[in-house]
């Protein structure tokens, strides 16, 4: 028979340190001269759930900056999440790439 949690164990699940936790880390995707911006919009709308206005904002700021943070996730979500790209990037011929990095 499981036994229910008290109250002060119930806090101190919640009150845990953030250091306890896996860290995070930011998929960058990054400009290159060949991929096109309708891919970029359609990979944010797809993977990442962007609505087209948020796409569309992060986009320009990749072609504008050279790349753009576009989330923040636990590793294997973000290595997951760059897999993808990197698979539709090559299924459709483009040099498209996106990066992790820890997120402090």
């Amino acid at each position: 028979m499981a036994t229910r949690p008290t109250p002060a164990q119930e806090t101190a699940e919640h009150t845990a340190p953030r250091e306890a936790l896996a860290p995070l880390y930011h998929v960058i995707f990054m400009d290159d001269p060949f991929t096109t911006m309708e891919f970029v919009v359609r990979i944010l709308f797809r993977l990442f759930g962007k609505d087209l206005v948020t796409a569309t904002r992060l986009m320009l700021e990749v072609h504008q900056t050279g790349s753009s943070l576009v989330a923040t996730l636990p590793l294997e979500v973000a290595e997951l999440k760059r897999e993808q790209v990197h698979a539709s990037a090559r299924t459709e011929g483009f040099p498209f790439t996106c990066r992790l990095e820890i997120a402090s």
